[in-house]
């Protein structure tokens, strides 16, 4: 299933007052989660991880895509290479368990 890199870092930047976890589920669903999922995501990101981590995931999501012929066609297995590259591993556990609880297998 197509998902997320980029959709986190779209998230993050949609609108300033929506909460993290709103943001992030409307980037999953412009790069073609449904909605239940998406929102299942955004929710455990938020819960696990601080803005400065989200910021994180998202600019190295954003680096990860920006000389790819087509950015918006991202995969949970794209995600989870992008966060493992993050000298945070916490970030990788949190998107790890957070594509696995929400029903999203690579």
């Amino acid at each position: 299933m197509k998902v997320i890199v980029l959709a986190c870092v779209a998230g993050l930047a949609v609108t300033a007052c929506a909460a993290p976890s709103q943001r992030i589920s409307t980037g999953l669903q412009r790069y073609g989660l449904d909605a239940q999922r998406s929102t299942c995501v955004g929710d455990r990101l938020q819960g696990d991880l601080s803005l400065g981590q989200l910021q994180q995931l998202g600019k190295a999501a954003a680096a990860y895509r920006r000389d790819d012929t087509d950015p918006t066609r991202l995969t949970v297995s794209d995600l989870l290479r992008v966060a493992g590259e993050i000298r945070d591993p916490a970030i990788a556990l949190a998107v790890g368990k957070g594509a696995a609880g929400c029903g999203i297998v690579p």
